[in-house]
């Protein structure tokens, strides 16, 4: 009972910074707000969050649960591999871009690490999911290599060039279409093998 009380409180918080940063951007995200909208403490949310940073990474982390579970409804029907993957990191691209500050900030967590993130494995195991086939379930790690298997550092260097192309479009240097023809051209040879 505790830990599902403790659970709900979470979400609430996740879902008041996300609801603040949707209207205001990050810097709505104060903590001070997210406490006393989500009705909790500002030392309880501290205890779950003890910075502004860890907040965002689980606004973004819940991003990114939301693809997962748009992918697993609505799998890519491209026929290779290259193809299912631009689906999906577009897919991702325009969610995230729905946000620019939030897109900002999965960026920073992923390139400064100020806080321990799995942000970027977690991209990379759907990609590599996405790029065999293997259906994407929810909260499923299914069929995934070492880390250090090639198949797998390819399609984190996929993963990396998207965050890259992220942090393009945030400075403004490339929109969309741009973004998605660069992929395109990366992933044909990364991916050739799968």
């Amino acid at each position: 009972m505790r830990m599902r009380n403790q659970n709900q409180r979470r979400k609430r918080i996740v879902q008041t910074a996300a609801a603040l940063a949707l209207r205001g951007g990050v810097e709505a995200m104060q903590m001070r707000t997210v406490a006393e909208r989500a009705g909790v403490a500002l030392g309880t949310l501290y205890r779950y969050f003890p910075s502004k940073m860890d907040l965002v990474v689980a606004v973004v982390t819940e991003e990114l649960d939301l693809l997962e579970t748009s992918i697993s409804r609505r799998p890519p029907n491209a026929e290779t591999a290259a193809g299912r993957a631009v689906d999906v990191l577009m897919r991702a691209t325009r969610g995230l871009m729905r946000e620019p500050e939030l897109a900002d900030a999965l960026v920073r967590s992923l390139i400064m690490a100020e806080v321990k993130t799995e942000l970027g494995a977690r991209i990379t195991d759907l990609l590599y999911r996405v790029a065999t086939g293997t259906p994407v379930t929810e909260g499923e790690e299914g069929a995934l290599p070492d880390r250090d298997a090639d198949d797998y550092v390819l399609v984190g260097s996929l993963a990396s060039i998207w965050i890259f192309e992220l942090l393009e479009i945030l400075k403004g240097h490339r929109d969309m279409e741009q973004v998605q023809q660069r992929l395109e051209v990366a992933a044909e040879p990364l991916l050739a093998g799968f």
